[in-house]
């Protein structure tokens, strides 16, 4: 338990302190003044005051913070000195300041990616299928089929795609199939019967296949290669997290429910301990995994998120006039009011799937009997 609460909190900080030093750095480059730059959060242990800006360590060690001189819009009109104000800055340079931690969210995870890459090496496509895992007491379990064993033959037909595999094993369900496999140095012929109803995520046959090898280049080619392949990992993450939360949107406002299988801050936590479990690169993975989803939440055009900050810019270059700042504060309000509902509703979520329905609903009649 102790493991997982500390590899959550090392992996958040790190993804939330990256995230406000890149709207640390940018407006550093901007010209704003920044108060105070903090790892972790109040109330303050030690600070230092160096070149205008306070380097704060404080007591509740979760993430950081970036305090920006002039950054409410209601009080940067009443300061006396607006030189180095956020507010007082071009619009380009605000609009750059508040997507740098995107940005930096976003670089952080090809950076993830990347290293993983250079460690394991580069996927790279064979004309082999191979096995990577057998479930128990699966008909390829029963039929002596073992993992690393590569099937290059069903019934009379010579087979090099999973595509191909896979679909000439739906079409036999039920039926009897004859499978060429190469072990080692020798060939083997086994037959099976695929299921018409296998488990959930089995397959007729019981097995996962897969026609990629992780291959090693030499070290000066690996750099780019890995660099590559994270990039391409950290897009393809980042178009599945967009479709993923515009489903959970859609459920929320016409269901009015948020799904089963998307994670509130309790679940993170629970799944970040269990991939703790499996090693450090799996740790570096869904850490990675992270910082894209945090680099997607905070560039949504919601109120209190980056992306709502975005929007009060949009408005001023369509209307040529800044927004007025008692609206600017009641908007911020009422998205962070929903945005604290949201996430009350993500823990409920989680808390519904750790101690099953029956459970969840005596745990909430003890906390809430009405």
């Amino acid at each position: 338990m102790f493991i997982t609460i500390l590899t959550a909190l090392v992996v958040l900080s790190v993804l939330i302190l990256v995230h406000e030093l890149g709207h640390f750095l940018a407006a550093k480059k901007a010209g704003i003044k920044v108060e105070e730059f903090g790892l972790g959060f109040p109330p303050r242990a030690w600070g230092k005051k160096i070149g205008g800006t306070i380097y704060s360590v404080n007591w509740l060690p979760f993430g950081g913070f970036v305090r920006l001189y002039g950054e409410d819009l209601e009080e940067s009109q009443k300061l006396k000195d607006k030189k180095g104000a956020f507010w007082q800055k071009s619009k380009k340079a605000r609009a750059t300041v508040i997507t740098a931690g995107v940005l930096s969210n976003f670089l952080l995870a090809v950076l993830i990616f990347s290293v993983v890459y250079s460690y394991l090496g580069i996927p790279t496509k064979t004309d082999q299928i191979k096995v990577v895992e057998v479930f128990p007491n699966s008909p390829a379990a029963k039929a002596g089929l073992k993992s690393q064993d590569i099937i290059f033959k069903i019934d009379d037909e010579v087979l090099t795609e999973t595509d191909v595999f896979i679909k000439k094993i739906d079409e036999k369900k039920g039926q009897t199939v004859n499978l060429g496999v190469k072990r080692q140095d020798e060939e083997l012929f086994l037959t099976l019967n695929p299921r018409r109803e296998p488990p959930e995520g089995e397959g007729p046959l019981g097995v996962l296949i897969a026609n990629v090898e992780m291959k090693k280049y030499p070290f000066w080619q690996m750099p780019v290669r890995s660099t590559i392949e994270g990039t391409k990992e950290a897009v393809a993450w980042l178009v599945l997290i967009v479709k993923g939360l515009g489903k959970m949107m859609a459920d929320l406002f016409t269901q009015g429910v948020v799904p089963k299988d998307v994670a509130g801050p309790v679940g993170i936590f629970q799944i970040t301990g269990m991939v703790a479990k499996s090693g450090f690169l799996n740790v570096l993975q869904f850490a990675g995994f992270l910082s894209i989803n945090l680099a997607v939440i905070n560039i949504l055009p919601f109120p209190a998120l980056d992306g709502g900050r975005l929007v009060f810019i949009i408005y001023e270059v369509v209307a040529r006039r800044k927004p007025k700042p008692a609206i600017e504060r009641w908007v911020n309000t009422a998205g962070m009011a929903l945005l604290l509902c949201l996430i009350f509703l993500l823990t409920l979520n989680d808390l519904k799937r750790l101690l099953g329905w029956e459970n969840f609903n005596q745990f909430w009649q003890k906390i809430w009997p009405f």
